[in-house]
């Protein structure tokens, strides 16, 4: 297995010049590209709680038609990743920066990738929405009025797959080329349009509340409204990106073929990776099937007198919404900006640079990630508040969001050291890899269905949060294996100060929360959801001030690592 990886690291160019990279950038330009990049993500996710937010306001949290939407308009986004996300967004960057060295800064090259991507994208969309009936069927346990109404959803999604896939190829052509910014922009205008349609649909059709939607009320303008408005912002996601393409004057144009471009090395690469995220979102599809048993059963509890409210795949969606809010603002942002640090220090057979990089970010990203989910598991009930219609279901989004949280560390920790495989073009370990975690995680949902209805989604929470810390101990000892020692004892001690840290900055937001009754169902922070973002201001600043305290007390440096650049090009006034 050794051998294996070893020999995908292409030590042979370790000896030739190395031409400066422009896409790799270093130290504060990381720090200030990251700081774009997290800035863009941070005012989307702002504005994906707004929408969600309205959602909850729209449909519901717990209502009768909210897990129906839910599970139609995942497909898009999961069929995508299944077929071709792995390759647009792991495979390409190192095939890209390769292509940019050449004569023509890669245009052929990247005009051919974008007419092949734009072709096999296009028969993916098509030939999904016409099986749409099938495939809902396959992924749901919906029966009657549910699957039909589903399906029709189902309908309206589908056709995303193909505007998923033009952003991420655009986006990580940007990306390859040193351009951050406009990748983590773009979902910006995405929740605009999103939000203007939710707010029509409350207007026009009226809350869940006051309206209380059942499939069998429901009609055809509902779904334009809820499903074409979700629709119609992943569209403008994506074509917008072809702005700042244009910019690259790479002078792109349609072009077919791929011989002697190169694109048939990425084919072989991409045959792999496909069958990893096959196997990996394949999991989160029996993840939704098993979720929506739980959904399926709260018709009849609702009906009970008192009725019952339980939790569905819509509060597992919130949860895994809100708990990965660390990872994408501050996480994923790095990431993707080491990722080319990673991908050059392999292309120069730089095998310590590669050890030093996956280090330092390891270190710096567990900062935000082990404050977010102290702070998730401190304000899990204001948190809930904000994603749903009634305090039952607050409590309900609650207790699955503080369950997420404390597998949040581990998903980014997770997504950076699989990273450095993409980056060596090794897609063969992550496979292995991907097969040991899903055969696990197939087995929690297994176990995870055989619960009451009542606690068969909790239990799905449970799987993902230790399926996250599983999955950080299978990729060490593979990376280890791959590329030695990179100080895993080091971010192992830095971890155990951010943990101790996080500790005492969450009692201080618990007793925050506490005094403004947060555990009590009569408590200020329960009586609107105005309120419940007041508390949510004021007891994560008091959460930030002693972390930052504590950090200092430790002598933790990985903060000042990551923030002294970006401090630095604010005091010059520098954009």
């Amino acid at each position: 297995m050794s051998e294996t990886n070893t020999a995908s690291i292409p030590l042979q160019d370790a000896g030739r010049p190395v031409r400066e990279d422009r896409s790799a950038p270093r130290n504060g330009s990381t720090a200030r590209s990251s700081a774009i990049m997290a800035a863009g993500t941070l005012v989307s996710r702002l504005l994906g709680l707004v929408r969600v937010a309205l959602l909850a306001t729209a449909i519901g949290a717990t209502g009768q038609v909210s897990d129906l939407f839910t599970s139609a308009n995942n497909l898009p986004n999961f069929i995508y990743l299944m077929l071709a996300g792995g390759v647009f967004n792991a495979v390409l960057v190192p095939q890209i920066i390769r292509a940019s060295r050449q004569p023509d800064r890669g245009a052929d090259y990247v005009s051919r990738l974008l007419t092949l991507a734009a072709a096999g994208l296009l028969v993916l969309a098509v030939l999904a929405t016409l099986a749409a009936p099938v495939i809902v069927g396959l992924t749901t346990s919906f029966t009657g009025a549910n699957l039909a109404l589903t399906t029709a959803f189902a309908f309206w999604c589908l056709p995303q797959i193909f505007f998923y896939g033009l952003y991420a190829v655009a986006g990580q052509i940007l990306n390859a080329n040193g351009s951050f910014g406009p990748y983590m922009w773009a979902p910006v205008v995405n929740n605009v349009v999103s939000i203007c349609f939710l707010v029509a649909f409350i207007m026009l059709m009226g809350s869940e509340q006051a309206e209380r939607h059942t499939p069998e009320t429901w009609t055809m303008t509902q779904t334009v409204l809820l499903a074409g408005g979700t629709t119609l912002g992943i569209i403008i996601q994506a074509l917008v990106l072809f702005i700042p393409l244009k910019r690259l004057n790479l002078g792109l144009r349609p072009k077919f073929g791929i011989r002697g471009t190169g694109l048939g090395r990425t084919g072989k690469l991409a045959s792999v990776t496909i069958v990893t995220m096959l196997i990996g979102n394949g999991l989160y599809l029996v993840n939704q099937r098993v979720a929506t048993i739980a959904s399926d059963a709260r018709q009849g509890l609702l009906a009970q007198d008192p009725p019952v409210q339980i939790a569905g795949s819509t509060n597992l969606e919130f949860g895994a919404m809100v708990y990965q809010l660390p990872h994408a603002v501050i996480a994923l942002s790095l990431a993707t900006v080491m990722f080319n640090q990673l991908s050059s220090a392999h292309a120069n057979g730089d095998l310590p640079a590669v050890r030093a990089t996956l280090s330092q970010g390891l270190r710096i990203i567990g900062v935000a990630t082990v404050f977010g989910a102290a702070a998730l598991l401190a304000f899990a009930g204001p948190l809930g508040i904000l994603f749903s219609e009634s305090p039952e279901s607050a409590a309900i989004n609650g207790v699955i969001i503080a369950i997420l949280a404390v597998g949040a560390p581990f998903l980014s920790a997770n997504f950076f050291l699989n990273r450095v495989f993409y980056a060596s073009e090794d897609v063969k370990t992550p496979l292995k890899i991907q097969l040991i975690l899903s055969v696990v995680g197939v087995a929690f949902a297994l176990a995870a269905g055989m619960f009451d209805p009542r606690l068969i989604v909790p239990m799905l929470a449970v799987a993902y949060s230790l399926g996250n810390v599983i999955a950080v101990v299978v990729s060490h000892v593979f990376l280890t294996r791959a590329i030695g020692s990179y100080g895993a004892g080091h971010v192992f001690d830095v971890h155990v100060r951010l943990t101790i840290a996080g500790l005492i900055a969450a009692v201080a937001g618990t007793t925050l929360c506490w005094a403004f009754g947060g555990y009590d169902p009569a408590g200020f922070v329960w009586q609107s959801k105005l309120n419940a973002v007041l508390v949510l201001v004021l007891g994560g600043t008091v959460m930030f001030a002693a972390y930052l305290a504590m950090l200092k007390l430790l002598r933790v440096t990985e903060l000042s690592e990551f923030a002294d650049p970006v401090l630095a090009r604010f005091r010059r006034g520098g954009a």
